[in-house]
Protein backbone atom coordinates (compact mmCIF):
# COMPACT_ATOMS: atom_id res chain seq x y z
CA UNK A 1 0.00 0.00 0.00
CA UNK A 2 0.96 3.51 -0.94
CA UNK A 3 2.69 5.79 1.81
CA UNK A 4 0.43 8.97 2.70
CA UNK A 5 1.16 11.86 0.78
CA UNK A 6 2.17 15.01 3.11
CA UNK A 7 -0.51 18.23 2.60
CA UNK A 8 -1.04 21.86 3.42
CA UNK A 9 -3.99 23.41 3.46
CA UNK A 10 -5.48 24.70 0.33
CA UNK A 11 -3.06 27.23 -1.07
CA UNK A 12 -4.11 30.28 -2.71
CA UNK A 13 -2.86 29.86 -6.25
CA UNK A 14 -2.04 26.10 -8.00
CA UNK A 15 1.25 24.62 -7.58
CA UNK A 16 3.89 25.34 -10.16
CA UNK A 17 4.97 23.29 -12.86
CA UNK A 18 7.93 23.24 -15.14
CA UNK A 19 10.99 25.77 -14.99
CA UNK A 20 9.14 27.98 -11.96
CA UNK A 21 8.64 24.81 -10.11
CA UNK A 22 12.60 23.45 -10.70
CA UNK A 23 13.42 26.98 -9.57
CA UNK A 24 10.90 27.83 -6.47
CA UNK A 25 12.05 23.88 -5.26
CA UNK A 26 15.88 24.79 -6.02
CA UNK A 27 15.42 27.87 -3.87
CA UNK A 28 13.41 26.11 -0.89
CA UNK A 29 16.06 23.53 -0.79
CA UNK A 30 19.15 25.23 -1.26
CA UNK A 31 17.80 27.79 1.80
CA UNK A 32 17.03 24.65 4.04
CA UNK A 33 20.97 23.45 3.14
CA UNK A 34 22.67 26.39 3.99
CA UNK A 35 20.86 26.59 7.14
CA UNK A 36 21.98 23.01 8.29
CA UNK A 37 25.17 23.76 6.98
CA UNK A 38 25.63 26.11 9.32
CA UNK A 39 25.22 24.02 11.81
CA UNK A 40 28.57 21.96 11.43
CA UNK A 41 30.56 24.38 9.54
CA UNK A 42 32.04 26.31 12.09
CA UNK A 43 32.98 22.75 14.05
CA UNK A 44 36.12 22.52 12.68
CA UNK A 45 36.85 26.57 12.61
CA UNK A 46 36.90 27.07 15.95
CA UNK A 47 40.76 26.86 16.61
CA UNK A 48 40.91 29.32 13.85
CA UNK A 49 38.16 31.79 15.37
CA UNK A 50 39.42 31.43 19.14
CA UNK A 51 43.34 32.28 17.29
CA UNK A 52 42.41 35.32 15.86
CA UNK A 53 40.11 36.62 18.18
CA UNK A 54 42.59 35.63 21.35
CA UNK A 55 40.62 33.79 22.96
CA UNK A 56 40.63 30.59 24.60
CA UNK A 57 39.03 27.44 22.42
CA UNK A 58 36.57 26.30 25.15
CA UNK A 59 35.79 30.58 24.75
CA UNK A 60 35.71 29.49 20.76
CA UNK A 61 32.90 27.03 21.09
CA UNK A 62 30.18 29.41 22.26
CA UNK A 63 30.45 30.42 18.89
CA UNK A 64 28.60 26.84 18.10
CA UNK A 65 26.72 26.47 21.21
CA UNK A 66 25.19 29.91 20.84
CA UNK A 67 24.08 28.92 17.55
CA UNK A 68 22.82 25.85 18.63
CA UNK A 69 20.48 26.78 21.45
CA UNK A 70 19.41 29.64 19.50
CA UNK A 71 17.92 27.69 16.55
CA UNK A 72 16.76 24.91 18.69
CA UNK A 73 14.82 27.14 20.90
CA UNK A 74 12.87 28.87 18.02
CA UNK A 75 12.32 26.02 15.48
CA UNK A 76 9.46 24.47 17.70
CA UNK A 77 8.00 27.78 17.26
CA UNK A 78 7.42 27.64 13.83
CA UNK A 79 3.78 26.52 14.01
CA UNK A 80 3.40 29.46 16.07
CA UNK A 81 4.72 31.87 13.61
CA UNK A 82 3.24 30.26 10.73
CA UNK A 83 -0.07 31.02 11.97
CA UNK A 84 0.46 34.36 13.37
CA UNK A 85 2.39 36.05 10.46
CA UNK A 86 1.98 33.81 7.58
CA UNK A 87 4.38 31.09 6.44
CA UNK A 88 6.24 32.89 3.55
CA UNK A 89 6.26 35.77 5.47
CA UNK A 90 7.96 34.54 8.17
CA UNK A 91 10.46 32.12 5.85
CA UNK A 92 11.61 35.10 3.62
CA UNK A 93 12.04 37.58 6.52
CA UNK A 94 13.98 34.38 8.70
CA UNK A 95 16.17 34.20 5.03
CA UNK A 96 17.06 37.71 5.07
CA UNK A 97 18.05 37.88 8.70
CA UNK A 98 19.92 34.91 8.60
CA UNK A 99 21.70 36.37 5.68
CA UNK A 100 22.21 39.96 7.34
CA UNK A 101 23.80 38.56 10.47
CA UNK A 102 26.29 35.88 8.46
CA UNK A 103 27.48 38.68 7.20
CA UNK A 104 28.23 40.59 10.79
CA UNK A 105 29.45 37.43 12.09
CA UNK A 106 31.55 37.25 9.30
CA UNK A 107 32.88 41.02 9.63
CA UNK A 108 32.76 40.51 13.85
CA UNK A 109 36.29 41.38 15.58
CA UNK A 110 35.55 40.09 19.11
CA UNK A 111 33.99 37.04 20.58
CA UNK A 112 31.43 38.95 22.17
CA UNK A 113 30.10 40.06 18.73
CA UNK A 114 30.29 37.49 17.05
CA UNK A 115 28.37 35.19 19.51
CA UNK A 116 25.59 37.72 19.96
CA UNK A 117 25.32 37.59 16.07
CA UNK A 118 25.55 33.71 16.01
CA UNK A 119 22.59 33.92 18.72
CA UNK A 120 20.51 36.12 15.74
CA UNK A 121 21.64 33.94 13.26
CA UNK A 122 20.39 30.56 14.51
CA UNK A 123 16.72 32.69 15.76
CA UNK A 124 16.89 33.74 12.18
CA UNK A 125 17.85 30.15 10.82
CA UNK A 126 15.35 28.14 13.08
CA UNK A 127 12.27 28.54 11.27
CA UNK A 128 13.55 28.08 7.70
CA UNK A 129 14.02 24.21 7.97
CA UNK A 130 10.35 23.69 8.50
CA UNK A 131 9.47 26.53 6.62
CA UNK A 132 11.20 25.31 3.70
CA UNK A 133 9.46 22.02 4.33
CA UNK A 134 6.39 23.23 4.35
CA UNK A 135 6.24 25.36 0.97
CA UNK A 136 8.04 22.76 -0.77
CA UNK A 137 4.60 20.62 -0.07
CA UNK A 138 2.48 23.86 -1.46
CA UNK A 139 4.37 24.49 -4.86
CA UNK A 140 4.29 20.91 -5.71
CA UNK A 141 1.31 19.27 -7.05
CA UNK A 142 0.05 16.87 -4.59
CA UNK A 143 0.76 13.82 -6.36
CA UNK A 144 4.36 15.23 -6.23
CA UNK A 145 4.77 15.75 -2.57
CA UNK A 146 6.98 12.40 -2.20
CA UNK A 147 9.64 14.06 -4.80
CA UNK A 148 9.33 17.55 -2.66
CA UNK A 149 10.35 15.33 0.47
CA UNK A 150 12.83 13.70 -1.24
CA UNK A 151 14.42 17.11 -2.38
CA UNK A 152 14.54 18.32 0.83
CA UNK A 153 15.62 15.75 3.10
CA UNK A 154 18.81 15.08 0.69
CA UNK A 155 19.56 18.48 1.52
CA UNK A 156 19.16 18.12 5.39
CA UNK A 157 20.99 14.92 5.25
CA UNK A 158 23.77 16.00 3.15
CA UNK A 159 24.57 19.60 4.82
CA UNK A 160 25.86 18.16 8.11
CA UNK A 161 28.27 15.62 6.24
CA UNK A 162 29.30 18.98 4.11
CA UNK A 163 29.98 21.36 6.94
CA UNK A 164 33.17 19.74 7.80
CA UNK A 165 35.16 19.17 4.40
CA UNK A 166 34.04 23.13 3.71
CA UNK A 167 34.87 24.45 6.59
CA UNK A 168 38.23 22.93 6.43
CA UNK A 169 38.88 23.83 3.10
CA UNK A 170 37.96 27.37 4.17
CA UNK A 171 39.71 27.85 7.12
CA UNK A 172 43.12 25.96 5.86
CA UNK A 173 42.90 28.09 2.44
CA UNK A 174 41.21 31.72 3.30
CA UNK A 175 39.91 32.86 6.57
CA UNK A 176 37.54 31.73 9.23
CA UNK A 177 35.37 34.81 8.34
CA UNK A 178 34.57 33.16 4.97
CA UNK A 179 32.79 30.31 6.75
CA UNK A 180 30.06 33.28 7.17
CA UNK A 181 30.60 35.48 3.96
CA UNK A 182 29.87 32.05 2.01
CA UNK A 183 26.34 32.31 3.08
CA UNK A 184 25.57 35.59 1.44
CA UNK A 185 25.28 34.66 -2.40
CA UNK A 186 23.27 31.99 -1.62
CA UNK A 187 20.80 33.76 0.38
CA UNK A 188 20.59 36.98 -1.99
CA UNK A 189 20.01 34.30 -4.96
CA UNK A 190 17.40 32.16 -2.60
CA UNK A 191 15.47 35.32 -1.17
CA UNK A 192 15.21 36.86 -4.55
CA UNK A 193 13.65 33.47 -6.54
CA UNK A 194 11.48 32.92 -3.19
CA UNK A 195 9.66 36.05 -3.02
CA UNK A 196 9.35 36.27 -7.02
CA UNK A 197 8.03 32.56 -7.06
CA UNK A 198 6.15 31.26 -3.88
CA UNK A 199 4.79 34.63 -2.15
CA UNK A 200 1.19 33.70 -4.02
CA UNK A 201 1.41 30.93 -1.32
CA UNK A 202 0.82 32.89 1.32
CA UNK A 203 -1.02 30.93 4.47
CA UNK A 204 -3.87 32.80 6.18
CA UNK A 205 -3.25 34.27 9.39
CA UNK A 206 -4.62 34.25 12.76
CA UNK A 207 -4.12 36.74 15.76
CA UNK A 208 -3.82 35.02 18.55
CA UNK A 209 -2.01 36.04 21.90
CA UNK A 210 1.62 35.57 22.58
CA UNK A 211 2.23 32.90 25.31
CA UNK A 212 4.66 34.82 27.03
CA UNK A 213 4.73 32.21 29.68
CA UNK A 214 5.11 29.01 27.33
CA UNK A 215 8.04 30.94 25.27
CA UNK A 216 9.81 31.93 28.57
CA UNK A 217 9.18 28.02 29.80
CA UNK A 218 10.59 26.90 26.34
CA UNK A 219 13.75 29.48 26.52
CA UNK A 220 14.48 28.69 29.97
CA UNK A 221 14.74 24.46 29.16
CA UNK A 222 15.81 24.23 25.83
CA UNK A 223 18.87 26.79 26.31
CA UNK A 224 19.70 25.04 29.95
CA UNK A 225 19.32 21.07 28.23
CA UNK A 226 21.37 22.54 24.81
CA UNK A 227 24.52 24.17 27.86
CA UNK A 228 24.61 21.12 29.33
CA UNK A 229 24.93 18.93 26.55
CA UNK A 230 27.52 21.69 25.16
CA UNK A 231 29.72 21.54 28.26
CA UNK A 232 28.99 18.04 29.70
CA UNK A 233 31.77 16.69 28.61
CA UNK A 234 34.16 19.15 29.41
CA UNK A 235 32.46 19.40 33.48
CA UNK A 236 33.33 16.11 33.65
CA UNK A 237 29.01 15.96 33.47
CA UNK A 238 27.06 15.62 36.93
CA UNK A 239 30.64 15.78 38.69
CA UNK A 240 30.31 19.94 38.61
CA UNK A 241 27.64 21.90 39.73
CA UNK A 242 27.34 24.02 36.91
CA UNK A 243 25.94 20.45 34.88
CA UNK A 244 23.77 19.17 37.84
CA UNK A 245 22.22 23.15 38.38
CA UNK A 246 21.33 22.86 34.47
CA UNK A 247 19.97 19.70 34.65
CA UNK A 248 17.85 20.10 37.50
CA UNK A 249 16.40 23.35 35.64
CA UNK A 250 16.32 21.87 32.00
CA UNK A 251 14.34 18.97 33.97
CA UNK A 252 11.81 21.33 36.03
CA UNK A 253 11.38 23.77 32.96
CA UNK A 254 10.39 20.86 30.42
CA UNK A 255 7.77 19.52 33.00
CA UNK A 256 6.46 22.79 33.41
CA UNK A 257 6.83 23.32 29.72
CA UNK A 258 4.29 20.40 29.23
CA UNK A 259 1.86 21.00 31.78
CA UNK A 260 1.39 24.88 30.63
CA UNK A 261 1.35 23.81 26.84
CA UNK A 262 -1.01 21.09 27.16
CA UNK A 263 -3.51 23.23 29.28
CA UNK A 264 -3.11 26.75 27.93
CA UNK A 265 -5.47 27.99 25.10
CA UNK A 266 -3.44 29.17 22.94
CA UNK A 267 -0.30 27.56 22.99
CA UNK A 268 2.94 28.78 21.56
CA UNK A 269 4.22 25.09 20.67
CA UNK A 270 1.00 22.79 19.35
CA UNK A 271 1.86 19.75 21.46
CA UNK A 272 -1.42 18.66 19.75
CA UNK A 273 0.23 17.00 16.92
CA UNK A 274 1.11 14.08 19.05
CA UNK A 275 -2.19 12.72 19.25
CA UNK A 276 -1.52 11.45 16.10
CA UNK A 277 -0.12 7.91 16.51
CA UNK A 278 1.84 8.06 12.80
CA UNK A 279 3.46 11.13 13.87
CA UNK A 280 4.16 10.27 17.36
CA UNK A 281 5.96 6.80 16.03
CA UNK A 282 7.57 8.48 13.03
CA UNK A 283 9.01 11.48 14.16
CA UNK A 284 10.63 8.84 17.60
CA UNK A 285 11.38 6.50 15.03
CA UNK A 286 13.66 9.67 12.55
CA UNK A 287 15.00 10.77 15.87
CA UNK A 288 16.68 7.77 17.45
CA UNK A 289 17.77 6.65 14.09
CA UNK A 290 19.41 10.10 13.41
CA UNK A 291 21.18 10.15 16.95
CA UNK A 292 22.85 6.66 15.71
CA UNK A 293 23.60 7.87 12.41
CA UNK A 294 24.85 11.24 13.46
CA UNK A 295 26.80 9.74 16.45
CA UNK A 296 28.92 7.51 13.75
CA UNK A 297 29.42 10.94 11.34
CA UNK A 298 30.14 12.87 14.78
CA UNK A 299 32.99 10.02 15.39
CA UNK A 300 34.67 8.79 12.52
CA UNK A 301 36.11 12.14 11.53
CA UNK A 302 37.32 11.57 15.65
CA UNK A 303 38.77 8.45 14.91
CA UNK A 304 40.11 8.94 11.60
CA UNK A 305 42.41 12.73 12.97
CA UNK A 306 43.45 11.15 15.94
CA UNK A 307 44.52 7.66 15.58
CA UNK A 308 45.65 6.97 11.98
CA UNK A 309 47.20 10.70 11.49
CA UNK A 310 44.36 12.37 8.74
CA UNK A 311 44.58 16.06 8.59
CA UNK A 312 41.31 17.91 8.86
CA UNK A 313 40.72 17.96 5.15
CA UNK A 314 41.32 14.25 4.59
CA UNK A 315 39.15 13.50 7.30
CA UNK A 316 36.65 15.68 5.67
CA UNK A 317 36.80 13.93 1.99
CA UNK A 318 36.52 10.54 3.13
CA UNK A 319 32.93 11.66 4.67
CA UNK A 320 31.90 13.14 2.21
CA UNK A 321 30.93 9.59 0.09
CA UNK A 322 28.54 9.18 2.44
CA UNK A 323 26.38 11.41 0.61
CA UNK A 324 26.52 10.18 -2.75
CA UNK A 325 24.44 7.39 -2.80
CA UNK A 326 22.07 9.37 -0.87
CA UNK A 327 22.25 11.92 -3.27
CA UNK A 328 21.20 9.17 -6.01
CA UNK A 329 18.47 7.30 -4.31
CA UNK A 330 16.64 10.26 -3.12
CA UNK A 331 14.41 10.98 -5.72
CA UNK A 332 14.42 7.18 -6.31
CA UNK A 333 12.88 6.62 -2.84
CA UNK A 334 10.76 9.67 -3.23
CA UNK A 335 9.00 7.93 -6.10
CA UNK A 336 8.75 4.34 -4.10
CA UNK A 337 6.60 6.31 -1.49
CA UNK A 338 3.88 6.12 -3.20
CA UNK A 339 4.10 2.85 -4.69
CA UNK A 340 4.79 0.69 -1.67
CA UNK A 341 3.80 0.89 2.51
CA UNK A 342 6.08 3.35 3.66
CA UNK A 343 7.11 1.76 6.77
CA UNK A 344 8.53 -1.42 4.42
CA UNK A 345 10.82 1.48 3.13
CA UNK A 346 11.62 2.89 6.45
CA UNK A 347 12.48 -0.66 8.24
CA UNK A 348 14.53 -1.06 4.97
CA UNK A 349 17.07 1.76 5.44
CA UNK A 350 17.05 1.84 9.36
CA UNK A 351 17.65 -1.48 9.07
CA UNK A 352 20.65 -1.14 6.40
CA UNK A 353 22.02 1.60 8.48
CA UNK A 354 22.45 -0.68 11.23
CA UNK A 355 23.77 -3.21 8.95
CA UNK A 356 26.58 -1.04 7.73
CA UNK A 357 27.23 -0.12 11.59
CA UNK A 358 27.73 -3.20 12.27
CA UNK A 359 30.17 -3.74 9.34
CA UNK A 360 32.03 -1.09 10.68
CA UNK A 361 32.35 -1.84 14.73
CA UNK A 362 35.14 -4.36 12.87
CA UNK A 363 37.16 -1.46 12.09
CA UNK A 364 41.21 -1.68 12.52
CA UNK A 365 44.11 0.87 13.28
CA UNK A 366 45.72 -0.44 9.54
CA UNK A 367 42.73 0.28 7.61
CA UNK A 368 43.26 2.00 4.27
CA UNK A 369 41.47 4.86 2.67
CA UNK A 370 39.08 2.68 0.88
CA UNK A 371 38.27 0.38 3.60
CA UNK A 372 37.09 3.64 5.20
CA UNK A 373 35.25 5.07 2.32
CA UNK A 374 33.71 2.32 1.22
CA UNK A 375 31.27 1.27 3.79
CA UNK A 376 30.70 4.96 4.13
CA UNK A 377 29.85 5.18 0.52
CA UNK A 378 26.93 2.24 1.09
CA UNK A 379 25.94 3.77 4.05
CA UNK A 380 24.46 6.46 1.93
CA UNK A 381 22.29 3.99 0.02
CA UNK A 382 19.30 3.65 3.01
CA UNK A 383 19.80 7.21 4.22
CA UNK A 384 16.85 8.43 1.78
CA UNK A 385 15.00 5.38 2.52
CA UNK A 386 14.77 6.25 6.64
CA UNK A 387 15.00 10.28 6.01
CA UNK A 388 12.30 10.51 3.54
CA UNK A 389 10.15 7.63 5.00
CA UNK A 390 10.00 8.79 8.61
CA UNK A 391 9.54 12.23 7.12
CA UNK A 392 6.85 11.16 4.93
CA UNK A 393 4.89 9.03 7.77
CA UNK A 394 5.26 12.10 10.22
CA UNK A 395 3.53 14.98 8.14
CA UNK A 396 1.24 12.69 6.10
CA UNK A 397 -0.02 11.46 9.42
CA UNK A 398 -1.64 15.55 10.59
CA UNK A 399 -4.14 17.27 10.00
CA UNK A 400 -3.56 19.40 6.74
CA UNK A 401 -3.71 22.69 9.13
CA UNK A 402 -1.03 21.32 11.50
CA UNK A 403 1.84 20.70 8.81
CA UNK A 404 3.84 23.53 10.02
CA UNK A 405 3.47 22.95 13.85
CA UNK A 406 4.23 19.23 12.70
CA UNK A 407 7.50 20.12 10.82
CA UNK A 408 8.19 22.53 13.44
CA UNK A 409 8.57 19.41 16.27
CA UNK A 410 10.03 16.91 14.12
CA UNK A 411 12.94 19.09 13.09
CA UNK A 412 13.15 20.41 16.96
CA UNK A 413 13.33 16.68 17.49
CA UNK A 414 16.08 15.87 14.99
CA UNK A 415 17.90 18.74 15.97
CA UNK A 416 17.62 18.06 19.94
CA UNK A 417 18.43 13.99 19.01
CA UNK A 418 21.81 15.15 16.70
CA UNK A 419 22.86 16.99 20.53
CA UNK A 420 22.46 14.26 22.84
CA UNK A 421 24.27 12.47 20.00
CA UNK A 422 27.30 14.09 20.13
CA UNK A 423 28.00 14.65 23.74
CA UNK A 424 26.90 11.37 24.40
CA UNK A 425 28.55 9.70 21.93
CA UNK A 426 32.34 11.60 22.78
CA UNK A 427 31.44 11.31 26.52
CA UNK A 428 31.12 7.19 25.49
CA UNK A 429 34.19 7.25 23.87
CA UNK A 430 36.49 8.46 26.16
CA UNK A 431 35.30 6.20 29.06
CA UNK A 432 35.98 3.65 26.66
CA UNK A 433 39.23 4.73 25.20
CA UNK A 434 40.29 4.64 29.24
CA UNK A 435 38.93 1.49 29.83
CA UNK A 436 40.62 0.05 26.58
CA UNK A 437 43.66 1.45 27.32
CA UNK A 438 43.68 -0.09 30.89
CA UNK A 439 42.88 -3.55 30.14
CA UNK A 440 45.23 -3.73 27.41
CA UNK A 441 47.98 -2.71 29.81
CA UNK A 442 47.30 -5.81 31.84
CA UNK A 443 47.71 -7.96 29.00
CA UNK A 444 50.14 -6.56 26.75
CA UNK A 445 53.65 -8.29 26.73
CA UNK A 446 56.00 -5.96 24.73
CA UNK A 447 58.93 -7.27 23.11
CA UNK A 448 62.30 -6.71 25.13
CA UNK A 449 63.33 -4.90 22.61
CA UNK A 450 61.59 -2.19 23.10
CA UNK A 451 61.78 -2.22 26.66
CA UNK A 452 65.61 -2.00 26.40
CA UNK A 453 65.12 1.07 24.70
CA UNK A 454 63.87 2.95 27.43
CA UNK A 455 61.99 6.15 27.44
CA UNK A 456 61.41 6.25 23.66
CA UNK A 457 60.58 2.40 24.07
CA UNK A 458 57.98 2.85 26.74
CA UNK A 459 56.50 5.97 24.05
CA UNK A 460 56.19 3.53 21.73
CA UNK A 461 54.54 0.55 23.26
CA UNK A 462 51.95 3.77 24.64
CA UNK A 463 51.78 4.78 21.23
CA UNK A 464 50.28 1.20 20.11
CA UNK A 465 48.44 0.42 23.68
CA UNK A 466 46.35 3.67 23.23
CA UNK A 467 46.09 3.03 19.14
CA UNK A 468 44.46 -0.19 19.89
CA UNK A 469 42.08 1.29 22.88
CA UNK A 470 40.78 4.19 20.53
CA UNK A 471 40.26 1.26 17.48
CA UNK A 472 38.55 -0.48 20.59
CA UNK A 473 36.41 2.15 21.62
CA UNK A 474 35.45 3.18 18.08
CA UNK A 475 34.15 -0.24 17.18
CA UNK A 476 31.95 -0.61 20.91
CA UNK A 477 30.16 2.96 19.80
CA UNK A 478 29.75 1.70 16.61
CA UNK A 479 28.18 -1.77 18.13
CA UNK A 480 25.74 0.18 19.81
CA UNK A 481 24.51 2.41 17.22
CA UNK A 482 23.90 -0.75 15.04
CA UNK A 483 22.05 -2.00 17.97
CA UNK A 484 19.90 1.77 18.23
CA UNK A 485 18.75 1.16 14.23
CA UNK A 486 17.84 -2.17 14.78
CA UNK A 487 15.17 -1.61 17.13
CA UNK A 488 14.25 1.39 15.81
CA UNK A 489 13.83 -0.33 12.11
CA UNK A 490 11.13 -2.74 14.20
CA UNK A 491 9.54 0.19 16.75
CA UNK A 492 8.59 2.06 13.37
CA UNK A 493 5.39 -0.65 13.27
CA UNK A 494 3.90 0.55 16.19
CA UNK A 495 2.72 2.96 13.54
CA UNK A 496 -0.58 2.72 12.00
CA UNK A 497 -0.87 1.01 8.60
CA UNK A 498 -0.71 4.35 6.27
CA UNK A 499 -3.63 5.11 4.74
CA UNK A 500 -3.24 6.43 0.70
CA UNK A 501 -4.74 9.97 0.24
CA UNK A 502 -7.08 11.03 -3.13
CA UNK A 503 -5.12 13.50 -5.34
CA UNK A 504 -6.75 16.12 -6.02
CA UNK A 505 -7.52 16.62 -9.82
CA UNK A 506 -5.12 18.70 -11.56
Amino acid sequence: MAGPAPTFAPPTAPPLTGVAMALAAFSLALSNFVVVLDITIANVSVPHIAGSLAVSPSQGTWVITSYAVAEAICVPLTGWLAARFGAVRVFLLALIGFGLFSLLCGLSTSIEALIAFRVMQGLCGGPIMPMSQTLLLRVFPPKQAPAAMGLWAMTTVCAPIAGPILGGLISDNLTWHWIFFINLPIVAVCAVASYRLIRRYETPTERQPIDFVGLALLVIWVGALQIMLDKGREEDWFASDLICALGVVAAIGFIAFLIWELTDRHPVVDLAVFRHRGFTIGVITQSASYAAFFAMIVLTPLFLQTNLGYTASAAGQSMGFVGIMAVVMSPVVAALTTKFDVRVLITFGVGWLGMIGFIRSGMTSGMSFFDITLPQFAQGFGMPFFFIGTTTLALGSVLPRETASAAGLQNFMRTLSGAFATSITTTMWDRQTKSMHAELVGIIHPPQSLIDQGVYGRMMIDHLVTTEAVTLATNTVFLGCAGILFCAAGFIWLAPRPKPRAVPPG
